[in-house]
C-alpha cells in the first residue's frame, strides 16, 4: 500500500515568515512588515507604520533570503519532490505601482528556483501570501480598490514571463477566504467592523481578488500553457454540536463563507446561496463589463487548501466560541488539542477531502498541514518531536484513505517544513518544522539548523511513497 506513483511530497513556507531581509536589494515594505506580534494580537490595533519601540520578528525571520541554499539542500536530503514558497510582491514592485520590475528581486527568485531544480524539486509558487506592497494599503486601502486588480495582473504577468518553463505549479492567493474573518490579513484593507457598509467592503474586496485570480489564471495559460494554476482556501470541516436541526443548519452555514470563494474559482460563477446573504446585508457588488464572463472562462486547474483543524458549531448563543487557524466554533471534547488551542482531527481531513472532491471533481493539493508546538533541545542535542510524527502519520493515513475513497490528490506540502515566524502570533516558539532553527521570539540565537526526529521520519515517508505511515 502506497500513494500514487507521481505523488508530490514536500513542504511549504511563506516569504514574510522566513526570508527576512525586509528592505534588502530594493524590496519595499509589505502589509506584514508592520505587524510586530502577528495578526491575532493586532486585530483591533493595526498600524501601517513601524513603531521603533517594538521588535518585528519577520524583519529578520530565519534569514531564508540568505540561507536558501543550505535549507534547500536539507529539503533535498528529506527527498522533497515539490517545495511551496511565495514570491514577495514588494520585492518585484516595491510600491506596487512601478512600470518596471526590480531586477534584484527577480534575480533572487531565479536563484531559488534554479537551486530547487538542481535537486529535482518542483517549485510551487504562491503569487500572494499576505504580501501586498504596503504603499497600496496606504493609498488604496488594499483590495477594496479596483486598482489592485490592474496592479496585481502586471505583477503576475511579470512572474510568468520570467519563470516560464521553470515553474509548473502556481497558486494565486493564499487562503483567500481569510478576507472575511481578517480583512487586513486576507485583503490588506483596514475596515471598521462597526461600519454599516462593512460587509459591502468585504465582498467588494473579495470580488476584486476573485477577478484578479481569474485574470491571473487566464494569463498564466496564455504565457506558459504547460503550467497548472490553482486557487486556495483555508480549509476545514464543520460538525453540528447536536442532532438538533438548527445545529445541523449552522454547520452547513459555517462552511459557506469558504465555499463561496472556491465555488467562484472552481465553478466559475457566484453560488446561489449568497443571494439571500447579500440581500439581507445590503451588499451589491460593483462589477465591470466582462467580469462574470472572465470568472466563467478561467477556473482553477486544481483546488489547494490548508487543513489544521475542524470546527463544532452550535445554534445556542450561550456556547462559547473558540478559534483555531481561523476556524470558529465550540470546543470538541472528543478531540485532542494543541498548546495553542487548535483541535487535532485527522478524520476531518478525510471527510473534507471527500466533500470538496465530490463538489468539484478536480485534483486537490494539500499545501498546508502541520503541528505547531514548543520544541525543546534535549540533553543529547536533538529534538525528539514524537508528537509531530504522530500528527503527521495520522493525517497521512487519513489522506491515503481519501485516495482509496476515490479522491484525486496531487500532493502534500507540510507547513513550516523548517521553523518560521508564526503568522497568527508573530513568534518563533510555535514551531512546525522538521528542521529546528536556533532563534527565539526576540531574535536571539545562532540561527543554526538542527534536524529533528521528524526529519528522519519524513525522509523515510517520502522514500517509501507514504507506505511507512500505513
Amino acid at each position: 500500500m502506497s500513494f500514487p506513483e507521481h505523488f508530490l511530497w514536500g513542504g511549504a513556507i511563506a516569504a514574510n515568515q522566513t526570508e527576512g531581509a525586509y528592505l534588502e536589494d530594493g524590496k519595499g515594505m509589505s502589509q506584514m512588515d508592520v505587524l510586530p506580534c502577528g495578526i491575532m494580537k493586532r486585530l483591533m490595533d493595526i498600524s501601517t507604520e513601524i513603531d521603533s519601540s517594538l521588535y518585528y520578528p519577520s524583519h529578520e525571520a530565519i534569514d531564508f533570503y540568505h540561507t536558501y541554499k543550505e535549507d534547500i539542500r536539507l529539503f533535498a536530503e528529506m527527498g522533497f519532490k515539490v517545495f511551496r514558497f511565495s514570491v514577495a510582491w514588494s520585492r518585484i514592485f516595491p510600491t506596487g505601482e512601478e512600470t518596471e520590475p526590480n531586477e534584484a528581486g527577480l534575480a533572487h527568485y531565479d536563484a531559488v528556483i534554479d537551486e530547487l531544480l538542481r535537486y529535482g524539486i518542483e517549485p510551487l509558487v504562491t503569487l500572494s501570501h499576505y504580501e501586498m506592497p504596503l504603499s497600496l494599503v496606504r493609498k488604496y486601502n488594499g483590495w477594496t480598490s479596483r486598482k489592485a486588480v490592474e496592479l496585481f495582473d502586471r505583477y503576475a504577468v511579470t512572474i510568468y514571463r520570467r519563470f516560464k518553463g521553470k515553474v509548473k505549479y502556481y497558486i494565486t492567493f493564499n487562503e483567500i477566504n481569510t478576507l472575511q474573518l481578517m480583512p487586513y490579513l486576507g485583503g490588506a484593507c483596514l475596515l471598521d467592523k462597526s461600519s454599516p457598509d462593512y460587509q459591502q467592503q468585504i465582498y467588494q474586496a473579495a470580488h476584486h481578488q476573485l477577478v484578479a485570480s481569474a485574470m491571473a489564471m487566464k494569463h498564466c495559460r496564455e504565457i506558459d500553457p504547460d503550467a497548472e494554476i490553482g486557487g486556495m482556501l483555508a480549509g476545514g470541516i464543520s460538525y453540528a454540536k447536536t442532532t438538533l436541526p438548527d445545529d445541523v443548519w449552522m454547520a452547513v452555514r459555517n462552511e459557506r463563507p469558504s465555499t463561496y470563494f472556491s465555488d467562484v474559482f472552481m465553478k466559475g460563477s457566484y453560488p446561489y446561496y449568497m443571494k439571500r446573504f447579500f440581500r439581507e446585508h445590503q451588499v451589491e457588488i460593483r462589477m465591470e463589463d466582462g467580469d462574470l464572463q472572465l470568472l466563467k472562462d478561467n477556473t482553477a486547474d486544481f483546488l489547494a487548501f490548508s487543513y489544521y483543524n475542524s470546527a463544532v458549531v452550535s445554534s445556542d448563543p450561550k456556547d462559547q466560541c473558540v478559534v483555531g487557524n481561523f476556524a470558529r466554533g465550540v470546543m470538541n471534547p472528543l478531540l485532542e488539542t494543541s498548546e495553542w488551542g487548535w483541535q487535532i482531527d485527522p478524520m476531518g481531513l478525510r471527510i473534507y477531502l471527500n466533500k470538496m472532491y465530490e463538489r468539484y471533481e478536480k485534483p486537490i493539493f494539500i499545501v498546508e498541514n502541520g503541528f505547531g508546538a514548543k520544541d525543546v533541545i534535549a540533553e543529547d542535542g536533538y529534538i525528539h518531536d514524537d508528537y509531530r510524527i504522530d500528527y503527521l502519520k495520522k493525517h497521512v493515513m487519513a489522506m491515503h484513505e481519501a485516495i482509496l475513497d476515490g479522491v484525486e490528490i496531487m500532493g502534500y506540502t507540510s507547513w513550516g517544513c523548517i521553523d518560521l515566524v508564526s503568522c497568527s502570533t508573530g513568534e518563533m516558539a510555535k514551531r512546525y518544522g522538521f528542521i529546528y532553527v536556533d532563534r527565539d521570539n526576540n531574535g536571539n540565537g545562532s540561527n543554526a539548523r538542527i534536524k529533528k526526529d521528524s526529519f528522519d521520519y519524513y525522509q523515510k515517508l517520502i522514500e517509501s511513497n507514504g507506505a511507512s505511515a500505513l
